[in-house]
């Protein structure tokens, strides 16, 4: 495929989205459009943009090409999916009615009004140093396509190819914020879906299957393990560890994210947001079984053409990220290349768009204080907004390069290890706040113990098979983290008669 020809698309693509972008925010570019887009979105529109910002470039690459990883991974990764969607159900029926009820703009809100200053201001910032690296780690996997298939031809160094990619971000979410979210990334949604259904039929086409032959032989094939039950102690795949470790990690990187929340709390009702999530959850499960059998055809049609996992160029070891766009951009025709391309674009640029945006929003609320009316409406709000939404980006932009001079595994593990001691700390901040009703923190020791707590859970996992008679962790590691983050939170506590609100 031509360096050339997918160059030229993605100009074409960005073009489109800021013409977008000036369109949506032509007429009112203010703080309260950037943050809660005047809570006036259509709930349909989230729930189908939502889909772009959880998926992302990672469930297209990585989990596609983890199914016939050395390691076994097969079809596993949908028990965590099934564990995803309890945690949905989860958030929409407890969570939500909460921050509802609270009418935030920043979902930390509770936390301050519920433990105390310092306990928002942890809450915050551990929101902020989540999303970043997360949000870096999933950017980083699409840049390191676009580099070795598109800017590598012209001698364009990663650093730049970052800084490109950020750049354009930056373009169409600066002024209108999440007013204009919702609308490029409904749209993007819909190129993510639409190249998903294309590559499966066109992968199809080239393996000379019909679609019904083609889940036959996925079926049939070594790819197709779901449900793996053997050996509960030293197998990280197992049923157990991967379901209950999916609903703690969607409670705590969805619920207790500023990110996603922020889109359902632009909606009028709770009932429209509640909605929103319901539908969400079904079209997520749905698309991630279409994502795994992706990942099984394309080993199947790696198979039969001789095609190898391609080397990292650091480490150089086989790299499962790179499969899919090994064989869309070299192994088939124009069209499907070009159509890969506008599924990883999409996906992974819906959720970088949007965490920019949350990054920025909870920063300004929950730092600058401009959720408060009299600091929203001061003349220089949006000019703060402004050179907050770069300082993120150049944030960003330094932390993908750490990430690259650091990381060969692949991209999907890293971002849930990630994901388990950073998000492990809001597990148990708001277990405490909603559980522990007559017992008051000691506030300013709350830091303390969400610096701590990674720390001993880290130390416990490293261990865990000498302690735990061989047991070892997968993504249910968060649950151990937030436990240990409970346990610290009550140690610092006393018995109180006064009764809590929330």
């Amino acid at each position: 495929m031509s360096p050339t020809i997918l160059l030229c698309f993605l100009i074409g693509y960005f073009s489109l989205l800021i013409i977008i972008a000036f369109a949506t925010s032509k007429n009112s570019s203010d703080n309260s459009t950037f943050f809660l887009a005047n809570k006036n979105s259509k709930w349909y529109l989230v729930a189908f943009g939502m889909i772009g910002t959880a998926l992302s470039g990672v469930t297209f690459i990585s989990v596609p090409g983890e199914v016939g990883a050395p390691s076994g991974n097969q079809f596993q990764y949908f028990q965590f999916v099934l564990g995803n969607a309890v945690g949905f159900l989860i958030i929409a029926t407890v969570l939500l009615p909460l921050y509802y009820r609270m009418n935030l703009t920043s979902i930390y809100g509770y936390i301050e009004q519920r433990l105390g200053h310092y306990s928002y201001k942890t809450a915050a910032s551990i929101f902020l140093l989540s999303r970043t690296l997360g949000s870096a780690t999933r950017l980083y996997l699409v840049v390191i396509v676009l580099q070795r298939f598109i800017f590598d031809s012209y001698n364009v160094p990663f650093w730049a190819t970052v800084l490109i990619s950020l750049g354009l971000i930056w373009s169409y979410t600066f002024k209108g914020g999440l007013k204009t979210i919702i609308i490029t990334d409904t749209l993007q949604t819909f190129f993510l879906v639409l190249s998903v259904f294309l590559t499966i039929y066109f992968v199809c086409d080239r393996l000379e299957l019909s679609i019904p032959q083609a889940f036959e032989t996925i079926k049939n094939s070594s790819y197709s393990k779901v449900f793996f039950f053997e050996d509960f102690l030293s197998n990280k795949f197992h049923l157990g560890k991967q379901f209950i470790g999916g609903i703690f990690v969607t409670i705590a990187m969805t619920g207790l994210d500023q990110d996603l929340m922020q889109k359902n709390l632009s909606m009028k009702t709770i009932g429209e947001a509640q909605k929103n999530m319901f539908t969400f959850t079904g079209i997520f499960v749905i698309l991630n079984i279409f994502f795994l059998s992706v990942g099984a055809l394309l080993y199947v049609f790696a198979t039969k053409n001789g095609i190898e996992i391609p080397l990292d160029h650091v480490s150089g070891k086989p790299r499962t990220d790179f499969l899919f766009p090994e064989i869309a951009l070299n192994y088939l025709t124009t069209i499907p290349a070009i159509v890969f391309m506008l599924g990883l674009t999409a996906a992974t640029f819906a959720t970088t768009d949007s965490a920019l945006t949350a990054l920025t929003t909870s920063f300004c609320v929950d730092f600058l204080g401009m959720g408060k009316k009299e600091n929203l409406e001061k003349k220089d709000a949006v000019k703060k907004r402004h050179m907050v939404h770069i300082g993120f980006s150049i944030l960003m932009f330094l932390v993908i390069l750490v990430i690259n001079a650091l990381n060969s595994s692949s991209v999907v593990s890293l971002i849930f290890l990630i994901a388990s001691y950073t998000y492990g700390p809001l597990l148990g901040l708001y277990s405490f706040g909603l559980f522990v009703k007559k017992r008051d923190l000691h506030d300013k020791l709350v830091p303390i113990v969400c610096v701590i707590s990674p720390i001993l859970c880290y130390i416990f996992a490293t261990n865990s098979k000498e302690l735990l008679g061989g047991y070892v962790f997968s993504v249910e590691l968060i649950l151990v983290n937030g436990f240990i983050t409970f346990l610290g939170l009550l140690l610092i506590s006393k018995k109180t008669d006064r009764q809590t609100k929330f």
